[in-house]
């Protein structure tokens, strides 16, 4: 797989936090990496946990930036969120669903087990065309700005390793192990097909 450039998936719910930071790092270090979210919408934290702010996925990083900045510029200036979303607009325009994408990847990573059982039964339910098995695997990455850095640096390791691999369909296994032993992280893994 050495030759051939890993096309990379990265997925949280909202497409905003975790998915974005290792899109971002992936990014930077030469990946072809993509990132999406599989919720029904965007949600970003509000005042109260009962004051969620929810977004269509076709609303831009920009315009969610503006609608907070009104809203409260200190607080969320404050908790971290515009900085993600300064972040967020030098990647790309807006979020994105994973649902509505039809591009085929060698890897997705999830960010936590719900979003990996979408990704898996996303997968499962289309027609399968061309047979191209794609790895899905993931780590539990708590949704707070540190963990998410954490979980890129780890998804940057893991995916460097694959990259470097001869035949990854059959190390796999072995190298997951060997992360699951250094980070003290359980992982999931399925092979879907396209």
């Amino acid at each position: 797989m050495a030759s051939a450039p890993l096309r990379v998936a990265v997925v949280c719910s909202s497409n905003q936090n975790r998915s974005m930071e290792a899109h971002h790092l992936l990014s930077k270090k030469g990946f072809n990496v993509r990132s999406f979210g599989t919720g029904t919408h965007v949600k970003l934290p509000g005042p109260t946990a009962d004051q969620a702010n929810i977004y269509d996925f076709n609303t831009t990083y920009d315009e969610i930036y503006r609608d907070l900045v009104e809203k409260n510029e200190e607080f969320y200036r404050n908790n971290g969120i515009l900085r993600m979303l300064e972040r967020n607009k030098e990647i790309k325009p807006r979020p994105e669903r994973f649902q509505n994408c039809r591009d085929v990847f060698d890897l997705i990573l999830t960010c936590e087990e719900k979003v990996y059982d979408q990704v898996v039964e996303e997968l499962n339910s289309r027609e399968q065309v061309t047979l191209h098995l794609v790895h899905v695997i993931n780590v539990n990455i708590q949704d707070s700005f540190e963990e998410a850095s954490l979980g890129a640096f780890l998804f940057s390791e893991l995916c460097q390793c694959i990259q470097l691999m001869d035949d990854v369909d059959s190390e796999i296994g072995e190298v997951l192990l060997e992360f699951e032993e250094k980070s003290g992280q359980s992982f999931l893994h399925t092979v879907c097909f396209y």
